[in-house]
C-alpha cells in the first residue's frame, strides 16, 4: 500500500490530470530531486524556485488570482513564519472582495518533529496557521486521508494549507486501507512512481489509474471507539494517541480517539458527541503549549459542554521552548510521547469535576 508521501504524489498527479492543477513549485520541487521528501517526483507541472519563501507564496497568490490553480511548497514549515503577512493577504482576498475574487491555491509544508531535525527543522505550524482567517487547514495522519484531503484542497476555490507530518511521510496505513486503484503489490507501486537512485534524466513515472476519493474538509474521523475518555488529536499525534489508548486499555480504561483531520474548519459536532459520551477529554498535539490550538478547543469545551464534563479537560502539548533539540532525549522531552499521554489518560480517568 502507498506511504503517506506516495499518496500525496498520487493526489498531485490526479490534480494535474483531472482537477486543473497548473503549477507545482518550491525549493527542489522539480527535477531532479522531486522534493526533499520525494513528494513531487515525476509530476509534469513541477518546477524549482529560488530559496525564497516570500517569492514562493507571492507567486502562488498571483497565479491564483490570474485564474491558475497552483500548489506551492515551503520546504519546511520552520520557514513559513516569515510569510505570515502574505498568508493573511491570501486568506482575506475572498472576504475583502465580497466574494468577487477567489484565491484557489494550496500551500503544502512538512511540519513537526520526529526525524531528529533539531532546532531549524522540527517546528509545528498548526497553532500559527489557525490564527490566519480565510484559510482552510488540513493535516492527515494516514495515506488515504492524505490523498483525499489533498484532492479536496486542490478543488477548493480558496486557499488551503496542507500540513504534512514529516515523521509519518514513510508510514503506511495501519488499517490496510488502499487508495482506490493503487496496485495490490507495494513493490509494484514503488517501481511505477518512485524515481531510482542515481541518474534520473531518462526516468518517467508510470502512473496507476487511481480513482478520486475526496475526504471532506472539516470532517473528523473516530479511529478508536471508547467509553471512558476522549482524545482529540491530529497528524503525528494520532498514532501516539492510539498507542497510549492501547496501554490504558490493558488497565480497563477505554479511550476514544478522534482524528480531526481538519483544523479549520474543525468538526465541532464530532468533538461534542464524543465528549457527551465519555464526559472526559484530553486535547493532544505537538505544538508548543502556550497559545496552542488545543487551548481554543479546551476553552470552547468548557464554555459549551461544562455540564457534560465529569472531570476538568486537559491539554498535552509540546514544551514551550524555542526549538526541539537534536539529541533523542531532548526531542522526546520536547514533544508528547505515548507513555506520557497514557499517564495523562490514567489521571483523567480517575479525576472528578
Amino acid at each position: 500500500m502507498a506511504t503517506l508521501v506516495q499518496a500525496i504524489r498520487l493526489a498531485l498527479h490526479v490534480g494535474e490530470e483531472r482537477h486543473g492543477v497548473t503549477d507545482v513549485f518550491g525549493q527542489d520541487v522539480g527535477p531532479p530531486l522531486g522534493g526533499v521528501f520525494t513528494q513531487t517526483q515525476g509530476l509534469k507541472t513541477a518546477w524549482n524556485t529560488p530559496l525564497d519563501e516570500r517569492g514562493i507564496v507571492g507567486t502562488a497568490i498571483g497565479l491564483a488570482l490570474a485564474g491558475q490553480r497552483p500548489v506551492a511548497e515551503i520546504q519546511f514549515c520552520d520557514y513559513a513564519f516569515n510569510v505570515v503577512d502574505l498568508l493573511k493577504l491570501a486568506g482575506g482576498i475572498s472576504w475583502s472582495s465580497a466574494g468577487d475574487w477567489n484565491c484557489p491555491m494550496v500551500l503544502m509544508t512538512p511540519v513537526g518533529s520526529g526525524i531528529r531535525g533539531s532546532i531549524y527543522h522540527s517546528h509545528s505550524f498548526d497553532a500559527q496557521a489557525t490564527r490566519i482567517p480565510g484559510w482552510k487547514i488540513v493535516m492527515p495522519s494516514n495515506p488515504l486521508d492524505a490523498y483525499g484531503l489533498m484532492l479536496s484542497a486542490i478543488v477548493d476555490p480558496n486557499p488551503v494549507m496542507f500540513l504534512a507530518p514529516k515523521a509519518l511521510l514513510r508510514a503506511k496505513a495501519a488499517s490496510g486501507e488502499r487508495i482506490p486503484g493503487e496496485p495490490d503489490d507495494d513493490r509494484a507501486l514503488s517501481k511505477l512512481i518512485d524515481a531510482p537512485l542515481g541518474d534520473r534524466s531518462r526516468w518517467r513515472p508510470e502512473w496507476p489509474d487511481v480513482k478520486d476519493a475526496f475526504v471532506p474538509i472539516g470532517k473528523a474521523r473516530t479511529c478508536r471507539p471508547g467509553r471512558d475518555v476522549t482524545v482529540v488529536t491530529y497528524g503525528r499525534m494520532v498514532p501516539v494517541a492510539l498507542d497510549a489508548a492501547e496501554q490504558v486499555a490493558r488497565e480497563g480504561v477505554e479511550a476514544e480517539v478522534v482524528d480531526l483531520r481538519s483544523l479549520s474548519p474543525y468538526d465541532w459536532d464530532a468533538i461534542k458527541a464524543s465528549v457527551k459520551k465519555t464526559g472526559r477529554v484530553l486535547f493532544l498535539n505537538e505544538d508548543t503549549e502556550v497559545t496552542n490550538f488545543g487551548e481554543h478547543l479546551l476553552r470552547r469545551t468548557v464554555e459549551e459542554l461544562f455540564y457534560e464534563l465529569q472531570a476538568p479537560p486537559r491539554l498535552v502539548a509540546g514544551a514551550h521552548v524555542p526549538g526541539v533539540g537534536l539529541a533523542d532525549a531532548l526531542e522526546r522531552a520536547s514533544v508528547p510521547q505515548a507513555d506520557g499521554v497514557a499517564a495523562a489518560l490514567r489521571e483523567l480517568a480517575r479525576a472528578e469535576a
